[in-house]
């Protein structure tokens, strides 16, 4: 089987997966998709922090916990599909890319809610934080690469729409992490 790896780029509840291969030093897309991780009609809906700051903690707690486990839920289930999809034409899934912030960690989630920067921060770690979950928990490698060092790559073909600024950016961050695993056996880490 060839080897193949797909790029996350992440919004609030929305983001684009892009599965990349090399051949011979040339990049392939192999799939791109749009990608919903919530349901409709979720409380919050696509701001789960700003609607955990009208409950109290405890309640925002249970509220953002279990907010996550759903997104991982969602997250899981994409990627399955695109695994799916590559495995049938014959490509192993062998590395994940997630685009990331450039954010610093974050505190406690009384600090989150008290700071509305850190709310939007904080969402934006729980949707790129459900991707890494799911690629972890299904055994692929999964490489974070800051947005700001993707850099661009000459290598990496535009496709006609939708080709956005989300679609290069993931097609990246799969490169980079198809890249990171030359010479690697399939299943080992990647820095994360």
């Amino acid at each position: 089987m060839n080897r193949a790896a797909i790029g996350v780029r992440m919004h609030s509840g929305w983001g684009v997966l892009v599965a990349v291969s090399t051949e011979m030093g040339t990049v392939e897309i192999l799939d791109r998709r749009r990608v919903t991780l919530i349901d409709a009609g979720v409380a919050g809906g696509n701001q789960p922090y700003h609607h955990a700051r009208l409950l109290d903690l405890a309640t925002a707690e249970e509220y953002i916990a279990a907010y996550a486990a759903g997104c991982e839920r969602h997250a899981a289930e994409e990627l399955l599909r695109m695994e799916e999809e590559l495995r049938r034409r014959q490509y192993e899934v062998a590395g994940l890319g997630l685009v990331l912030a450039s954010g610093r960690p974050l505190p406690n989630l009384a600090a989150i809610l008290a700071a509305h920067p850190l709310v939007h921060t904080a969402e934006g770690e729980l949707f790129r934080g459900a991707f890494r979950t799911a690629g972890e928990r299904r055994g692929i490698p999964v490489v974070g690469i800051r947005e700001r060092d993707l850099g661009l790559d000459a290598r990496i073909p535009a496709l006609g729409p939708p080709w956005t600024s989300d679609h290069k950016a993931a097609a990246r961050a799969a490169y980079h992490a198809l890249s990171g695993l030359r010479g690697r056996a399939p299943g080992s880490e990647l820095a994360q």
